[in-house]
């Protein structure tokens, strides 16, 4: 049976694997698409700026040539930016040229290498540490490049300090209503900072990876708790299951009891009924002539014993058919405590019946109850020390009527409980163990149920709930 429960639970415990590999599957590949996608961007995004960048270069090379190398030429010669006029000149053309762009840096560079002109004096005569862009660019070239700066961990997780774009392209000539295609005569070096837009794509994957972790989590949980409940419909039905079997089994035990118990009766109480009616007669004849002895009294004692055990085995055995009509509890457990109060009186023992409100009829075979009852009560008076209080609470709700017997004796060992309800287990000298047995056949027999457990401090507790069902 335990093995049938491991083996339907475990159809589940996969689909919880599954799911949560398919979710930690399904929210990788999220993470790895948007990752893709925000590359993609970026990738887009720095052919954007490299393609407005060199249409700047050809735009400020015409102005630079149309507006300060000719004009300068005509008037002074040559050009000598270290000449404060032409400085002036250079640095309005080119600050008029760039207006309103997004441009961090100008620097303008002749063929040894030197720092012509910047939008920073303080670069001016100073040499460039020679790289490929300023060689590509001498060479009639124009180039760009993406440069972040920051930490290790801001460059792994795509969020440098800045992102700026930096261009070289040749400085040409130009010839007369053409295109820009005469001889080179510097190295123009722009840079434009584009940390804005890309902090924008690093808050936009933010925003997709935040959107697909709430969407995965929320769909986690909603097939967790499905998983769930479909868990714990399959405990329950292996529970019933479970205890259908153990019931089946009961039945299959009790139907080899009572074939059992027939036979043996049937063999047993023949030679029985003869030893007690003889044992009856030679008590009678004993009393006529006089003559005392214990040996027919104590015959005729065990004939009765032996007889009362094969009627408990055939009580526990045959099944229970009650015949049901409108009884009252309340009645049944006053003839209970008016059979059994001369033995109460005699352990000085007290019963305290509490009956809450009304108490309504219900349908019952009142012999079957009064024999279930009384063994209850009979359990609880030997249990009971002298001089103690047996409890008795009567109360009912819409549904059922609810009987509750504790005592006030030692209780029973929790290893014992376990066992309460097996056949022939009891911790009598004299006991049969088919007492509580019996009772529980009645109880059930009525659709009803009883539950006993260890009282706090000290006692045994027995609950029964009998359905209310109209006459």
């Amino acid at each position: 049976m335990i093995q049938t429960y491991r083996t339907e639970k475990r159809p589940f415990r996969l689909v919880k694997f599954f799911t949560f590999s398919s979710l930690v599957v399904m929210f990788t590949a999220t993470i790895a698409l948007s990752a893709i996608n925000t590359h993609w961007v970026k990738r887009i995004l720095q052919q954007k700026n490299e393609e407005y960048a060199h249409l700047l270069v050809e735009n400020l090379n015409h102005q630079v040539f149309l507006q300060f190398i000719i004009p300068v030429v005509l008037k002074y010669g040559k050009v000598q930016l270290r000449e404060k006029d032409q400085y002036t000149r250079m640095n309005r053309v080119i600050r008029s040229t760039i207006h309103s762009f997004n441009v961090e840096m100008v620097n303008i560079y002749d063929l040894k290498n030197i720092i012509s002109y910047s939008l920073d004096k303080d670069r001016i005569g100073k040499k460039q540490p020679i790289g490929t862009g300023y060689d590509k660019a001498v060479e009639n070239q124009s180039t760009s490049n993406l440069v972040r700066t920051g930490n290790f961990l801001q460059l792994l997780l795509g969020i440098p300090n800045t992102t700026k774009i930096v261009t070289f392209a040749p400085l040409r000539a130009e010839k007369p209503l053409s295109a820009i295609s005469g001889p080179v005569l510097g190295v123009m070096e722009i840079v434009q900072d584009v940390s804005r837009d890309y902090s924008k794509i690093f808050k936009l994957q933010l925003l997709i990876i935040t959107s697909c972790t709430f969407i995965m989590g929320s769909l986690f949980f909603v097939l967790r708790f499905v998983v769930k409940q479909g868990e714990i419909i399959i405990e329950k039905r292996a529970e019933e299951r479970l205890r259908l079997e153990e019931k089946l089994q009961r039945a299959e035990h009790l139907s080899a009891i009572g074939e059992m118990t027939a036979g043996v009766s049937h063999e047993i109480r023949n030679p029985l009924g003869i030893i007690k009616s003889s044992a009856e007669l030679l008590q009678k004849k004993m009393t006529r002539l006089k003559e005392s002895t214990t040996i027919v009294d104590i015959i005729l004692e065990e004939s009765i014993r032996l007889n009362n055990i094969i009627g408990d085995f055939l009580d526990f055995a045959r099944p229970m058919t009650p015949d049901l009509k409108p009884c009252s509890i309340e009645n049944l457990i006053e003839k209970n405590l008016h059979f059994i109060a001369q033995q109460a009186q005699e352990k000085k023992i007290i019963f305290n019946k509490q009956v809450q409100g009304e108490i309504p009829l219900i349908m019952g075979d009142s012999n079957r109850l009064y024999q279930a009852f009384l063994n209850i009560l009979l359990n609880a008076l030997q249990a009971t020390p002298p001089e103690k209080t047996i409890l008795i609470i009567l109360c009912a709700d819409k549904t059922h009527v609810h009987l509750t017997i504790q005592d006030e004796g030692r209780g029973i060992d929790p290893e014992d409980l376990k066992k309460i309800w097996t056949p022939f287990f009891t911790t009598k000298e004299l006991g049969t163990g088919l007492g509580l047995g019996i009772v529980k056949n009645i109880i059930e027999s009525h659709r009803g149920n009883i539950h006993i457990s260890n009282a706090q401090p000290a006692g045994t507790r027995v609950d029964i709930a009998l359905p209310i069902t109209e006459a």
